[in-house]
């Protein structure tokens, strides 16, 4: 739950950048069978992050669960826009975890991709 209030506040911080987060709940612990009610929704409540449930843990199969021990989670990944996903996540610019500990180099990947937006938008016409 740490990670997600950490998001939360970098998406808080950099409330003016074209930021696009999906935030993926998986069942990893024992009390992690049901999907997430309302209070931990909650905890990611900006409209740029859009949450999923992954009962089955799919996207951590994806990116190279092979048993308990391999599980991905409390983890994040920077891709540049517009970058798609066919039949596997592509190569992420940053990764990282767990996320409470990696928001500074999380930060830094974002603003490679944000500041030039950023710039733009600040930088007056004549």
């Amino acid at each position: 739950m740490r990670g997600a209030s950490a998001i939360e506040q970098i998406l808080t911080e950099r409330r003016d950048q074209p930021i696009r987060v999906l935030v993926v709940w998986e069942p990893v612990l024992p009390t992690d069978w049901l999907a997430p009610g309302t209070m931990a929704l909650a905890r990611v409540a900006d409209a740029r992050a859009r949450q999923y449930w992954d009962w089955n843990r799919l996207l951590s199969k994806s990116m190279g669960e092979h048993d308990r021990r391999s599980i991905v989670w409390d983890h994040v990944a920077v891709y540049p826009p517009g970058v798609s996903w066919v039949a596997s996540p592509p190569e992420p610019v940053y990764q990282g975890h767990p996320v409470v500990r990696v928001t500074g180099p999380l930060m830094q990947a974002l603003d490679q991709f944000t500041a030039p937006a950023r710039a733009a938008i600040q930088t007056p016409r004549r």
